[in-house]
């Protein structure tokens, strides 16, 4: 295993013991969409041929309070970018979101980026079609392209499957020296939130933090209310760093269009409550934009001036 971090990601870890809550940024995808990507169309691309929105967009959280901004590669994988015939670019895009990123960040003081893992879209053998090597070189090879470029930490966020999220995990411990992040996805059933491979907010602490990711927490799929369930369920089992982002509440179409019901007022009396369960690192899913973070930038700062 790869020892010794990163400076940045040290520097991270030690404000979190002290007290400090993060704040990451708002949506991507909903940030893109509102500044140029079709439907239907590879926002990983967008990182290459037009670089000045990935730019602005992380200029824009930046300036709304965000500490941390996720590079665009949420989907920078070999399955996912195959669709578009993307496959051979891999490292390239992952470095360049990541250089676009580093680049707007230093332009103030005291802000990182995080690397944006996604799930893959394919399944480990026996269940899907992928063994374990191509598997760990698909993850690896993400991972490169983020590392090359300068990120901070690696967050493998907005997860479903057990087997594939250690297997990142693993990528990441063996060949970087990063801050590790995993977030999971949960959906509420009559026993209680579970993600779809049946893995338990309070089952996630024991597997990922034993495994030996830094910080564990859960992001989309929820609004802030249900949010706050999960959290709850998180850090009764835990005092290790958790990062949280909520939806802005359950989407609904209206005349074609998705919209996401929660303002940030209403979002800020649940974060509120974050807050006071010392929930490390808060940011923005699905809906969220930089309304959302300024305001919750605001409360996150009033938290920091105090301890």
């Amino acid at each position: 295993m790869v020892q010794n971090l990163k400076d940045s990601s040290k520097k991270i870890l030690d404000d979190i013991n002290k007290g400090k809550i993060f704040l990451l940024d708002g949506a991507t995808g909903t940030f893109l969409q509102n500044n140029g990507l079709e439907a239907g169309g590879c926002p990983e691309l967008m990182n290459i041929e037009f670089p000045e929105v990935i730019s602005k967009m992380a200029h824009s959280y930046f300036s709304n309070g965000s500490d941390i901004v996720l590079t665009n590669t949420f989907g920078g994988n070999y399955y996912r970018l195959k669709h578009y015939g993307l496959e051979e670019r891999v490292i390239e895009i992952n470095k360049i979101a990541s250089e676009i990123a580093k680049k707007a960040a230093s332009d103030y003081q005291d802000k990182y980026v995080f690397g944006s893992i996604g799930p893959t879209g394919e399944f480990l053998k026996p269940l899907g079609n992928v063994s374990e090597e191509e598997m760990y070189e698909c993850l690896y090879n993400q991972m490169k392209g983020l590392y090359d470029g300068g990120v901070d930490a690696f967050v493998i966020e907005t997860q479903i499957a057990t087997e594939e999220t250690l297997l990142a995990l693993r990528v990441a411990k063996e060949n970087f020296n990063l801050l590790n992040i995993v977030s999971f996805v949960y959906d509420k059933g009559p026993k209680g939130y579970f993600t779809m491979f049946g893995l338990s907010p309070s089952e996630s602490v024991d597997l990922f933090f034993k495994s030996g990711a830094d910080i564990v927490g859960a992001n989309c799929g929820n609004g802030s209310e249900k949010i706050v369930e999960i959290s709850k369920e998180i850090r009764s089992k835990t005092k290790n760093p958790v990062l949280v982002q909520a939806n802005a509440g359950i989407p609904i179409i209206k005349k074609n269009d998705i919209i996401y019901p929660e303002s940030p007022e209403d979002m800020v009396k649940e974060y509120k409550k974050l807050i006071e369960m010392n929930i490390n690192i808060l940011g923005g899913c699905c809906g969220t934009n930089e309304e959302h973070i300024n305001a919750f930038s605001k409360i996150i700062r009033s938290h920091n001036e105090s301890i």
